[in-house]
């Protein structure tokens, strides 16, 4: 973890949904495992990136930590504010400084509303501006700062095309002056000629504004252009976490491995001649996850300690964490 104070400190977050059955008189019957005692930290004007396939828990993880989703156990720090005990003007506080980008620009988006009043809401909510011209006048200047027209306030969402949507997301984002932004895979939903457009943006208003960034995404050349550090998520739990250089060159988990295996190279020659990891089965159920390392299903070097005994999430080496007992 990083020595100075950072901005986001996570320790063993977990937020399971219970499974219920029933209909006038409902019992729970299990839960839904979808985050599972994860820590990480992120420092002021870093962005750490967060992978792993469908369904591992990023998206879940991303919206407990800033209360989206009440937790179910362990702690979110957010600029020294307890998320989970954070109420009134503290809370508001937190919700001022903390802002999530979502991933589908067609429903994170009123249809109802026009942009104007998508982009003020926060203004409003937070009563930072007194009056509404001062406020129309915050959200053309938003608007220009994430390249679109001032001319555009009075249209509504569905007038725009999917690039200019998740802009629009943007704008509302900044609309508070965030010091911390969860991203969940911004870009995911857009055509490829714009996806580069839109992480240029987020890498611009970075610089612009001292921006913390929470990247999650599934495209893993991106992640490695835009994050400073990546962790990498496997059914609920933390794999590995690295400076992004280290964890794509020296990858130690055997997720990790399988994971940049499957990048696409660019020269054919290459990328006939590089070793494949090819996993054999399907991701567990979340409902009921397998004992020991969550991974060993489908572990090409499991060993029987893997079947038993849940591996420590440990630093093997500076910035390095792994959780395999194989390490």
């Amino acid at each position: 973890m990083n020595t100075i104070q950072p901005l986001v400190i996570v320790e063993n977050l977990t937020k399971h949904f219970p499974v219920l059955r029933g209909i006038i008189i409902q019992h729970k019957v299990g839960a839904v495992r979808a985050v599972d005692d994860i820590s990480f930290s992120i420092a002021r004007g870093e962005t750490l990136g967060l992978v792993g396939e469908s369904g591992c828990g990023k998206t879940t993880a991303g919206r407990t930590l800033l209360g989206l989703y009440p937790a179910t156990g362990g702690t979110v720090s957010i600029d020294g504010h307890n998320v989970q005990k954070a109420r009134g003007s503290e809370l508001l506080t937190i919700r001022r400084n903390s802002q999530m980008i979502f991933q589908d620009p067609y429903a994170s988006l009123n249809p109802r509303w026009t942009v104007n009043s998508i982009v003020s809401e926060p203004l409003r909510v937070h009563h930072l501006l007194a009056t509404e011209s001062e406020r129309i006048e915050r959200v053309k200047e938003l608007m220009g700062l994430v390249g679109l027209s001032g001319r555009l306030v009075n249209r509504f969402p569905h007038e725009f095309s999917g690039g200019q949507r998740q802009r629009i997301g943007i704008a509302r984002a900044l609309a508070s002056d965030p010091k911390f932004i969860v991203c969940d895979e911004p870009i995911s939903a857009l055509d490829v000629s714009i996806q580069a457009q839109v992480v240029n943006l987020l890498e611009d208003l970075q610089d612009k504004f001292g921006l913390t960034y929470l990247f999650i995404a599934h495209d893993l050349s991106m992640v490695r252009h835009i994050c400073d550090r990546v962790a990498v998520m496997y059914l609920g739990v933390m794999a590995e976490m690295a400076e992004r250089n280290e964890l794509y060159e020296h990858p130690l988990h055997p997720y990790t491995r399988a994971l940049l295996s499957a990048v696409p190279i660019p020269d054919p020659k290459k990328d006939r001649i590089r070793h494949r990891t090819i996993l054999a089965g399907d991701v567990p159920s979340p409902l009921n996850p397998p004992a020991g390392c969550r991974f060993h299903p489908r572990c090409p070097i499991a060993a029987e300690k893997c079947h038993l005994d849940v591996p420590e999430w440990r630093q093997v080496a500076s910035g390095h964490w792994v959780a395999c007992h194989l390490v």
